[in-house]
């Protein structure tokens, strides 16, 4: 089996063994970003509010990317392009300062990038049960990383900025907090400052060809136990050494993280 190919870098000299059609999805443009975020309105809990009423200052903890809601329109004097809009929901914690108490809220980005997504006019039917499917536009996706959470402020109500209407939620990304949360009233409003990667593609389904070097079977075999005995396996997992002793240091490079510490 010296001569068979895996995926992966194929040398000049692999033969092809054939040509097939093969549906998938065809990415017709794509983008990456790389977005600061500066002054974010912070929607705390209740709980939180209280904390920040009474505190002077609030120090970035972390922010964690719930969910992105992404919608695509046609661009209608621009044959071919369509707009991505996104709405990026946060979780955003911070710390307090005086007294160091933890206070956390919903942060909300919404974002629009141009790509072409050529055009289509076709409607799909399948056997398997699911529904029509419109094909004239295509399916704008978006790959993103948790975003930096880079500074956070607190200011007086009253400010300029206090005026902002309360946003539209999604049920589930309200109840991803556990209590309410606050959108207009507090003595103090939260604003926070992030940094956020990204990748935005649109796409399409279609049918290609594609040369094939032979079918994929896995290298590796399976590892399992058969003992109903659950000591006897766990007698089997190597002991966490590094859990307990940390290293002497640490390399600044593992992570992009690493550079705003």
């Amino acid at each position: 089996m010296a001569d068979r190919v895996v995926p992966g870098p194929v040398d000049s000299s692999a033969c092809i063994r054939e040509a097939v059609c093969v549906h998938t999805k065809k990415i017709y443009s794509s983008c990456r970003d790389k977005d600061c975020v500066e002054d974010l309105r912070v929607y705390p809990t209740v709980s939180s509010q209280n904390v920040l009423d009474g505190a002077l200052s609030v120090r970035p903890k972390a922010a964690e990317l719930l969910s992105a809601a992404v919608n695509v329109e046609e661009i209608s004097f621009n044959r071919g392009y369509y707009t991505v809009d996104i709405a990026y929901f946060y979780r955003c914690t911070g710390e307090c300062v005086p007294g160091g108490q933890a206070v956390t809220g919903l942060a909300i980005f919404n974002k629009r990038v141009i790509l072409f997504g050529s055009e289509g006019s076709v409607k799909v039917y399948s056997s398997d049960g699911e529904s029509t499917t419109q094909a004239d536009q295509p399916v704008g996706v978006v790959e993103a990383v948790d975003p930096i959470a880079l500074n956070m402020q607190i200011t007086e109500s009253g400010g300029a900025r206090s005026d902002e209407r309360a946003p539209e939620v999604p049920a589930n990304i309200l109840a991803a907090f556990g209590e309410a949360l606050v959108f207009n009233g507090a003595a103090h409003y939260w604003y926070c400052t992030l940094g956020q990667f990204s990748l935005v593609r649109l796409e399409r389904d279609s049918q290609l060809v594609i040369p094939v070097y032979n079918y994929s079977l896995p290298e590796n075999e399976c590892v399992g136990s058969s003992d109903d005995d659950p000591c006897t396996l766990f007698g089997r997992i190597r002991f966490p050494v590094e859990e307990f002793y940390p290293p002497d240091r640490l390399d600044q490079n593992e992570s992009y993280r690493a550079l705003v510490q």
